[in-house]
């Protein structure tokens, strides 16, 4: 059987956010705020130990509008501005990636979800290239739920729920549980039907969680949805007359909706597998910018110096409640 590698790639921003709303103020010794920071080193340290990755890389938001703005302006609109607390510890979890080797992805016009899902697409057929025995699993750490879509046979997603105490490890099945039935890949038309008030993703108006499950299991995808109702077959008779009016008032919304939920698999990025390698890293520089942080407390929890790799028997089952620390 081909040995499994194990690619970490962390949904940052989601991480920082999670952070910054969980944990009380902290201050570094200049004064400046420093909790979200702390947070996400808190499940960095949890997910080396977990999954002891051969494989690490980051995702970054970057401020500027993205091509989801462009189709729709009022995109996001509801969300309130970041607090300068928040944003201003973005860099300083940058720096401590990059003291440790990890490498930063971000593009302009686009958001971190479609850096991650670019890099869960590319990453087991780079490896493969590279050695035909060796497999390799990507494991997404995020702070939401928006990347369920993206898990497959190759790609699981470890989920923190409930501020930044527990998680919970995503496969195809536990997906399926989660949306009654749907594949990650449904999540889209379901989301095409119901929206999502976080993002200000409209959907079809009237249409929750349950009325979008039940057309989407059983007519297969939002496409197949309108194209029975298009044709007047008896399936699509079965939906209540107000429904299916509603559905076809609402169809140039539904796809738009769609489409802005969709994680893009293609963002022009620079991803090489091999410079993502989880290596040895300069403990002395990551030392100096935790006691400038004052995370003294935290120097004791840091990865030798020189990664070791240990055996796999502690990596999280599928499904488990996982307490951060």
């Amino acid at each position: 059987m081909a040995e499994k590698k194990c690619l970490l790639v962390i949904d940052s921003n989601s991480l920082i956010h999670r952070a910054f709303h969980a944990l009380p103020p902290l201050t570094a010794k200049e004064g400046e705020l420093v909790n979200a920071v702390y947070g996400f080193l808190l499940v960095f340290f949890r997910v080396l130990k977990d999954f002891q990755p051969d494989f690490i890389a980051a995702a970054f938001d970057l401020p500027a509008p993205t091509f989801r703005h462009k189709k729709f302006k009022e995109y996001k609109a509801k969300r309130p501005p970041t607090p300068k607390e928040l944003s201003s510890q973005i860099p300083k979890v940058k720096e401590v990636l990059r003291a440790f080797n990890v490498p930063v992805f971000e593009k302009q016009g686009f958001e971190a979800d479609d850096i991650i899902g670019t890099i869960a697409k590319k990453a087991p057929s780079l490896q493969q290239h590279a050695n035909e025995n060796q497999k390799i699993e990507t494991i997404i750490v995020s702070g939401d739920l928006d990347t369920l879509q993206l898990v497959d046979p190759n790609t699981k997603n470890y989920t923190l729920r409930r501020g930044l105490k527990d998680a919970v490890l995503y496969d195809e099945k536990l997906v399926k549980e989660k949306y009654q039935g749907l594949t990650p890949s449904q999540i889209l038309d379901f989301k095409g039907l119901k929206g999502d008030p976080s993002d200000n993703i409209p959907g079809v108006a009237g249409v929750g969680e349950k009325t979008a499950i039940k057309l989407i299991s059983e007519f297969g995808s939002l496409e197949s949805l309108y194209e029975e109702i298009k044709k007047e077959t008896q399936k699509a008779k079965g939906i209540k007359p107000k429904l299916r009016e509603t559905l076809v008032q609402s169809k140039e919304q539904a796809f738009l909706s769609k489409m802005l939920v969709t994680i893009k698999q293609d963002v022009p990025i620079d991803f090489n597998l091999k410079k993502c390698q989880w290596k040895d890293y300069d403990r002395n520089k990551v030392i100096k910018i935790f006691v400038s942080l004052s995370f003294k407390s935290l120097i004791s929890r840091l990865p030798g110096s020189e990664i070791e790799k240990q055996t796999k028997s502690g990596v999280p089952k599928i499904g488990d409640n996982l307490t951060i620390w």
